[in-house]
């Protein structure tokens, strides 16, 4: 591997990349197509090869690391500060190429096939949770138009529609029943679809034995292990389990300045879904704590006296992070201790 550095600024059809040595200086600059890209790479001795993270920067870090490149991704916010001049390819190229040769810059780390498979899973998922309950909340808002209000949630909603539709003591004229049934149609398909996303989550966790051990963990399931296993992959990115949470904005923030120190609420760095998925669970174990007689139920149980439920729920969402990547970078399974 030699000290050629070359940022590489990706688009669908037209590339820009630009090479510097280990000095920064820029040794030339190649306008290329997505053909010619792979040809570019299949030529060029071993260096480091950094890109924006984007859309599809996941696909070309496989595609350069298998042309014996060490493929690097930066965040964009990182590379907007180190741009120079007005904002162009070759200009994002060149900032690219700089923020890869710093130290202090901590690189995006990119995602296996299987990785993005399970990815794509919980997205597809989220994309239909989140239509479901659009779809819920215009239906509710309809029928409180013609005076008839329902409890929040799509269970009550879901039960309840086919019997305000037979009933006859209310305004709903009959082309309103025609609209209300198609809607409540299609609340069952997308029922339907987000139980067949379920199960094929269910099926890639009880597949993996990562995701197994990982469910061994209180308030962790299908959904959680297998999104834990798409962050952290083998957990060789993150120097510790506290490195992970402060990844997932599960730590507080931090405005200190000379002898005073002030911790604010939590960051909230990272992906929200990951974040949310891990309280969720804090919150699903932290109900079942005061049963549990271990250590951790014991504290958190304990936390939630003396700081309140909620607060409780992210403390111990954090501890559930930090487990999380000791039990997969290690190969350790969970321990109780009593």
């Amino acid at each position: 591997m030699n000290s050629l550095t070359i940022g590489l600024d990706t688009a669908k059809s037209v590339f820009h990349a630009v090479e510097k040595n280990s000095r920064g200086r820029v040794l030339s600059k190649a306008k290329l197509t997505r053909a010619k890209l792979f040809t570019y790479f299949a030529n060029k001795p071993p260096c480091t090869v950094a890109l924006e993270a984007c859309g599809a920067s996941h696909y070309w870090c496989r595609v350069i690391s298998a042309y014996g490149h060490k493929a690097v991704m930066i965040a964009p916010q990182y590379v907007a500060s180190h741009r120079k001049g007005n904002k162009n390819d070759f200009n994002d190229g060149n900032a690219i190429a700089d923020v890869a040769q710093r130290d202090d810059i901590r690189t995006v780390p990119y995602k296996s096939i299987e990785q993005q498979d399970i990815q794509l899973l919980h997205r597809v998922r989220e994309r239909l949770v989140r239509q479901r309950t659009a779809l819920g909340n215009q239906t509710r808002g309809l029928l409180s138009e013609y005076g008839i209000v329902l409890r929040q949630g799509v269970a009550h909603l879901r039960k309840e529609l086919p019997f305000i539709l037979e009933e006859s003591n209310n305004e709903l004229t009959e082309l309103a029943c025609r609209q209300f049934f198609l809607l409540h149609e299609e609340l069952l398909v997308l029922d339907e679809k987000v139980k067949q996303a379920d199960n094929e989550i269910q099926r890639v966790a009880l597949s993996h034995p990562i995701s197994q051990r990982l469910m061994t963990m209180s308030g962790v399931g299908p959904i959680i292990s297998t999104i834990l296993l798409v962050a952290l992959g083998k957990g060789e990115h993150f120097r510790n389990g506290r490195h992970f949470s402060a990844w997932c904005g599960l730590v507080p923030k931090q405005h200190s300045t000379g002898d005073k120190a002030r911790l604010l609420g939590i960051s909230k760095r990272g992906n929200t879904y990951i974040r949310t998925q891990l309280i969720n669970g804090a919150r699903s174990a932290l109900r079942n704590a005061s049963n549990k007689n271990d250590q951790v139920s014991r504290w958190a149980a304990s936390l939630a006296e003396r700081i309140g439920f909620n607060k409780a729920c992210v403390a111990l969402a954090n501890k559930m992070a930090r487990f999380a990547w000791a039990m997969v970078h290690n190969g350790q399974d969970y321990q109780l201790k009593p």
